[in-house]
């Protein structure tokens, strides 16, 4: 088997996470995130509709993070998120931040908003 070491030459990583936090490109984010191929920042939850959308146009898919189990996204968000022509991929975090990082690698343009384990 060959491995390959991950490389982001423009793309902000998850470094790792824990009991409500997420380290982003060497920086601590308490509670729920939100991280794109340019930024990581706080993010309201699962009511903080605005900052989602205005990832419109920016990219094709948020890697939703539930926490440390996957469940349901809220109705609300799946649709509004939907209407917007994004695509919503519901996961647990761990999940999220592991599956952004290896798109991230690649370029792609996505975005994870995850709740914290």
């Amino acid at each position: 088997m060959e491995l390959n070491e991950i490389t982001y030459t423009d793309a902000v990583p998850f470094d790792s996470y824990g009991p409500g936090f997420f380290r982003v490109a060497g920086h601590v984010i308490e509670g729920p995130a939100l991280v794109t191929l340019t930024s990581a920042r706080s993010w309201g939850g699962f009511e903080d509709l605005a900052a989602l959308e205005a990832l419109a146009g920016e990219v094709d898919v948020i890697f939703l993070g539930m926490g440390p189990e996957i469940a349901h996204a809220p109705a609300a968000l799946r649709t509004r998120i939907e209407t917007l022509g994004i695509g919503l991929e519901v996961m647990a975090s761990p999940a999220a931040c592991r599956t952004y990082n290896v798109l991230a690698s690649e370029g792609r343009r996505i975005a994870a908003a995850v709740m914290p384990v």
